[in-house]
């Protein structure tokens, strides 16, 4: 089924780049008739608060005026469970037998493979498998551009993914022949010569329950699944793409910092050069939605790059500019050019917003304004777009400003989306489940592809490194531990201060010298006992630090707390799960929520996060509906009224 995608108008050329065989655009998108988690190609309109109906179809931040062409449906299929393709060159030739759409989990194609063995239809130790599909021959249209190259883009795909051309082994742009990590996109550069009149594409993934690398709440080596720890969802789960892009251009990732106080914004942009020589950095900044088609500002910057990626930080002002927030999401317009010496512009276009967010004192200030966060803890699992869509719209329903994703990787578009509705986002980097070194390493490099990709974002307000010490069991007997969260709190500090960073979120933060290693003294506190949940606020506010939470609130050199850093309680409720107890009836629920908020409204805290917002596997205590996202319980129910001073 064949479908044209139209997009809006952009105040500039557009490139019609390359188009397929037989003159078919490469504006036209496949669409495959397939559920599946994390991306959906419905086209829904807006909620009636969002700025503007445009949605990307492709899931990042940023927009191209270019050509492409969704690769997602059927390919071919094919376990590899003794390991052998590689040795055997299925990468030139192999009879797949198999039939799995792209984008889905291993284990959804595992479960779906026809004659398949019973144990084969799971995996436990490590998990390989082969993808194979064909694609016609790309070419130049006769008026297009002639310095535009064809761009291979995985939304997210892994841990360990290989691709092959026609056999022939590719390098993601950063050189890397396995990408290893599988929530964050990673691109190829497709050379002319390597391309026939019909392509052959072969994609080698693979996973193992390796306790090291980033996992989340999926079951490793060291937590198996049940209770809080979920079925592992690995392999191809977002989407795949083809799309033209300039030789010399501006990459898919920028970084937002606001100074309110004056009206300025920096940008990191990502410069992708062949041609070394002299280029002229544009930008133009647009009212959100566009009525007019003259910016509000622009500025230019001559840049000399050599062959390569470089990162350039500049700076723009914005006069008389609207600040973002959960109240008024004010967004603006940025087109940013890279213009060669002959003058051609390669272009990517987002949205932005300005905001400022701080730890000062006892409570969060959001651009100079002390903001109660009401915050509800969410796990999105497999959840299709649409549903991640309305969960979000039923979070706002319930009060929330806050939302913290829970160490997962979600569709990007869910970051359009907040900063759109005027959702505060607190996001996390999924856990490994091991202390090491090899595990920190994992972890930074997770950490920095995300920052990489959601750095633009007005909503994304909080990052948490670790969750509970998972991946950093030792964090109270290892200053090498210790070390590492630290100096990576000391890099967000500097690289990306328009966030604030929580060391290790639940118990067990930071101390050097008396000093937090974290933004934000954060606590788990689980009862469904009313009058224990009111003595241990009491006893947090007065400032115990043990005997509280499951393990000492701080570790490390001595800390006196007094009211000098915002207190939040970062999860609490859980009220229906098995193991926290308390009410399981909607109407109780509803009930007990009222009074522990009640509770929490009169104490000098800085916000609250309510676990949880769906089910998720044995994590019964919902309080949306996942399919429909109805609310179980009233509207409101979350929301602490009149901001606190």
């Amino acid at each position: 089924m064949l479908s044209c995608m139209v997009t809006k108008d952009i105040p500039v050329a557009v490139n019609t780049g390359a188009i397929l065989a037989d003159n078919i655009p490469l504006l036209i998108i496949l669409y495959m008739e397939v559920t599946h988690p994390n991306y959906s190609l419905t086209v829904t309109k807006e909620e009636a608060f969002a700025t503007d109906n445009v949605i990307n179809p492709l899931p990042r931040a940023v927009l191209r005026p270019n050509s492409y062409v969704l690769l997602d449906g059927e390919w071919n299929f094919a376990l590899d469970l003794e390991d052998k393709g590689l040795a055997e060159n299925w990468y030139i030739s192999h009879q797949y037998e198999g039939i799995a759409h792209w984008p889905g989990s291993i284990e959804d194609h595992m479960a779906l493979a026809k004659d398949a063995a019973p144990e084969n239809k799971v995996w436990k130790d490590k998990v390989v498998a082969w993808y194979e599909r064909e694609f016609p021959m790309p070419r130049k249209a006769e008026d297009g551009v002639p310095n535009t190259l064809l761009q291979l883009t995985f939304g997210a795909c892994g841990y360990e993914t290989q691709v092959w051309l026609n056999g022939i082994p590719l390098k993601t742009i950063e050189g890397e022949e396995i990408h290893r990590g599988e929530y964050t996109s990673f691109s190829y550069e497709l050379q002319q010569e390597h391309l026939q009149a019909n392509n052959r594409l072969t994609v080698r993934i693979a996973d193992t329950m390796d306790a090291d690398i980033p996992r989340g709440k999926q079951e490793s080596f060291v937590y198996k699944r049940g209770g809080i720890w979920y079925q592992t969802y690995t392999g191809a789960v977002r989407s795949i793409w083809l799309e033209t892009v300039e030789r010399n251009r501006l990459r898919s990732r920028i970084g937002v910092v606001s100074i309110v106080e004056d009206n300025l914004v920096r940008f990191n942009l990502t410069t992708r050069v062949h041609d070394p020589g002299l280029y002229t950095l544009k930008l133009f900044i647009y009212n959100r939605p566009t009525d007019s088609k003259e910016p509000i500002a622009s500025d230019k910057y001559p840049l000399i790059l050599e062959a390569g990626q470089k990162n350039q930080r500049v700076v723009i002002e914005i006069p008389g500019a609207k600040l973002w927030s959960p109240e008024q999401p004010n967004l603006y317009t940025l087109v940013a050019q890279l213009v060669d010496s002959d003058g051609y512009a390669a272009e990517i276009e987002t949205h932005f917003g300005l905001r400022k967010i701080e730890a000062r004192g006892c409570c969060v200030y959001l651009n100079n304004k002390p903001l109660y966060l009401d915050g509800i803890l969410y796990q999105p699992g497999n959840a299709t777009y649409e549903q991640i869509r309305q969960h979000m719209l039923a979070m706002k329903e319930l009060g929330c400003n806050l939302v913290r994703i829970h160490i997962a990787g979600v569709d990007p578009r869910i970051y359009n989306m907040a900063d759109k509705i005027g959702m505060l986002l607190w996001v996390e980097v999924p856990s490994p489940h091991r202390s090491s070194n090899k595990s920190r390493e994992a972890h930074r490099d997770e950490l920095l592809r995300m920052l990489a990709l959601i750095g633009t974002h007005p909503s994304v307000v909080i990052w948490s490194l670790y969750n509970e010490d998972w991946g950093a069991q030792d964090i109270a007997t290892s200053a090498e531990t210790r070390q590492y969260i630290t100096n990576m709190y000391h890099y967000m500090q500097i690289a990306h201060p328009q966030f604030l960073v929580v060391d290790n979120d639940g118990w067990q933060h930071i101390s050097f010298e008396g000093r937090l290693k974290s933004d934000l003294l954060t606590a788990h506190l689980y009862t469904p006992d009313l009058q224990r949940w009111e003595r241990l606020l009491d006893d947090l506010i007065a400032g115990k630090l043990e005997g509280v939470a499951a393990f000492p609130l701080v570790i490390g050199d001595p800390f006196f707390y007094r009211h000098q850093v915002p207190l939040l309680i970062s999860e609490w409720g859980g009220f229906g799960f098995v193991e926290y107890g308390g009410p399981k009836d909607n109407d109780d629920r509803a009930a007990q929520v009222t009074l522990f908020k009640e509770a929490l409204r009169k104490r000098p805290i800085a916000g609250d996060v309510y676990t949880q917002a769906t089910n998720i596997e044995e994590e019964q205590n919902g309080i949306i509906d996942f399919t429909t996202g109805t609310l179980k319980v009233p509207k409101g129910l979350l929301y602490s009224g009149k901001q606190k001073q």
